[in-house]
């Protein structure tokens, strides 16, 4: 008697009735195949992985990273204590039936390809932003390439060194959303399709002379208009991107547009911060002087606030003095473990006002800010009414 053999696939392991049974036998193509991997996935990642709106990314040296349109997450190895069995549907590979390898008559046969030693798990992770901030470093945008654009042969050059959106994505461990949220923290711009820093002394000259052209056309700095801004910047020779720019680091727009264009507000606090930073970057101060020379370099109207400095400088006291010096949460770098390193470098010891400022960005999926300084930090605490100080762990 012929014996009847139909061949099924994992459909047919997957919707198997209560009470019955299927043959599990060796594909003809059974082997290792390393190309075949189990992913294992929380359901909420679905949608993404089934609409194709993922994608693996780093370069050659680097653990790859899975990217969803939001979110990035670490791939990781798990080994398994079990033997699963990869079934694959039916018809995806060519098989060689052999029923004689079959003792009686077999209803349904489900043949398995691979063996899993394993499977793949996905770990949410933070975005590798400091690449970022790296290549962007490298070459701001500054007085000298307005010049250039005069000379074609320097500005391919230039070219060369410089990142247009899919450089940047084919290099940066980081979701499409998290590296735009990093391209607005660096306060980059695109120009003619490349995305860049602009050089601080360049933006300075943009912003002096937007509150110079403020007080020679009785312009109100809480009502700016855009078009009117960017037409007089670009007579005075800045670029009109990096004019309207210029709105965009140190104002916000106003709700309601008047016509066509948009109204602008300067942002006091930011304003203030620009001009500190200038200040500063020759080296510390006494306190006194700084906040009499700060005080003068800011734009009528605005008001200074010590606050404001939060996460931009730090104090010391030198015998009865206090001097005050530029130390930049920006400059810091974004992984923790670094973040801390440098911060203890910098003193020993923390109270937790100084502390917060610096580390209230740092996002690290799974992980509290508590957490974070319980990973990192030693606290201690004289007394139970003193305040606590953190130092290294």
């Amino acid at each position: 008697m012929e014996k009847s053999l139909r061949i099924k696939g994992a459909e047919s392991v997957l919707n198997l009735e209560p009470n019955s049974s299927i043959a599990i036998g060796y594909h003809a193509l059974f082997g290792s195949h390393d190309d075949l991997m189990l992913l294992e996935i929380d359901e909420k990642l679905l949608p993404d992985i089934l609409h194709e709106r993922v994608a693996l990314r780093g370069q050659p040296d680097e653990d790859s990273v899975l990217c969803t349109p939001s979110k990035t997450y670490a791939i990781k190895f798990v080994g398994n204590s079990n033997s699963p069995f990869l079934i694959p549907p039916s018809g995806q590979f060519p098989i060689c039936e052999n029923p004689q390898d079959f003792d009686g008559e077999v209803h349904g046969f489900a043949p398995v390809i691979k063996v899993a030693p394993g499977n793949m798990e996905l770990v949410e992770v933070a975005p590798k932003l400091d690449k970022l901030k790296l290549l962007l470093s490298k070459n701001p945008y500054g007085y000298e390439d307005v010049l250039e654009m005069d000379f074609m042969e320097d500005v391919e050059k230039n070219k060369a060194r410089l990142y247009s959106w899919d450089d940047l994505v084919g290099r940066v461990q980081a979701s499409d959303e998290e590296l735009r949220n990093g391209l607005w923290a660096l306060s980059a711009v695109e120009i003619d399709g490349f995305w860049r820093i602009v050089d601080e002394k360049y933006m300075d000259m943009i912003l002096r002379m937007l509150l110079h052209n403020s007080v020679l056309n009785d312009w109100s700095l809480d009502a700016l208009q855009e078009d009117d801004v960017v037409s007089v910047l670009v007579s005075d020779g800045f670029p009109e991107k990096l004019a309207s720019h210029c709105l965009h680091v140190y104002g916000s727009k106003v709700d309601g547009d008047v016509g066509r264009s948009c109204v602008w507000r300067l942002d006091e606090s930011r304003v203030c911060v620009h001009f500190a930073r200038q200040i500063l970057s020759t080296g510390k101060q006494k306190m006194e002087t700084f906040m009499a020379e700060w005080l003068q370099r800011i734009p009528g109207g605005m008001q200074i606030s010590f606050e404001m400095l939060e996460g931009e400088v730090l104090t010391e006291k030198l015998g009865v003095e206090t001097w005050v010096y530029s130390f930049s949460v920006s400059s810091l770098p974004l992984t923790p473990a670094e973040r801390f390193n440098m911060l203890f470098r910098e003193r020993s010891k923390w109270e937790w006002k100084d502390l917060q400022p610096y580390i209230r960005d740092l996002k690290v999926p799974g992980l509290s800010s508590e957490g974070l300084l319980l990973k990192y930090t030693r606290r201690s605490q004289p007394t139970l009414d003193a305040d606590p100080v953190f130092s290294s762990r």
